[in-house]
């Protein structure tokens, strides 16, 4: 079964809450809450529904950005743009025990997160992708091959989870350029039936 992270999103038919629930319940054990331009109090009010529902499926939860945030609600980590505060900073905020990602788009960007403590790498985007505003340059498979192969000269050993865009015909090609996961969006979300489409994904790939 493959590692992945689902980023909540909100859509005409789901809210941000919803898009979690649904792919807690096709099986994911990775959510990433994030609620780009939404009021902090708000942000608090959906992490505090989706505590105890990942607990339940003993499935990691994180925040997008709110490290102040994540320490008062005691979730598992936090996620952390380009734009968002330096992993280091984090660290000492957070402490050890909280899971700290970065979102790198060169290997320069996994250089600085790697020397700054992080826990793991969100690489991409893959693809274009509407999700996100101001998309760093699309990297395909290639982009992943150099990087990760740049990674294993310099010795550096993190986790690498692919995103930006990605399909579900996508997936099996990118885990064999060795990425360790797969974060997800809009494909789990435009399916007919979300649940559904998070378990084919998990048990076919």
């Amino acid at each position: 079964m493959i590692s992945l992270q689902f980023i909540t999103h909100r859509t005409e038919r789901y809210s941000y809450f919803e898009s979690a629930r649904m792919a807690l319940e096709g099986g994911c054990k990775w959510i990433q809450l994030r609620m780009k331009d939404a009021p902090l109090d708000e942000v608090e009010a959906v992490a505090l529904q989706l505590k105890p529902l990942c607990k339940e499926h003993e499935a990691i939860l994180i925040l997008d950005d709110h490290v102040e945030l994540a320490k008062k609600l005691e979730v598992d980590g936090v996620h952390l743009g380009k734009k968002d505060m330096p992993i280091d900073q984090a660290r000492q905020i957070l402490g050890e025990a909280f899971i700290i990602g970065g979102t790198a788009n060169t290997f320069e960007d996994v250089l600085l997160h790697y020397r700054a403590g992080a826990d793991y790498l969100g690489i991409g985007p893959f693809r274009f992708t509407t999700t996100k505003q101001n998309l760093s340059p699309v990297l395909g498979l290639e982009g992943y091959v150099s990087i990760l192969a740049q990674m294993q000269k310099a010795h550096i050993e993190l986790p690498v989870v692919a995103i930006g865009g990605i399909t579900y015909e996508d997936i099996p090609a990118i885990l064999r350029t060795g990425v360790n996961g797969i974060a997800l969006s809009g494909t789990i979300l435009r399916a007919n039936d979300p649940v559904e489409e998070t378990r084919r994904i998990l048990n076919n790939n």
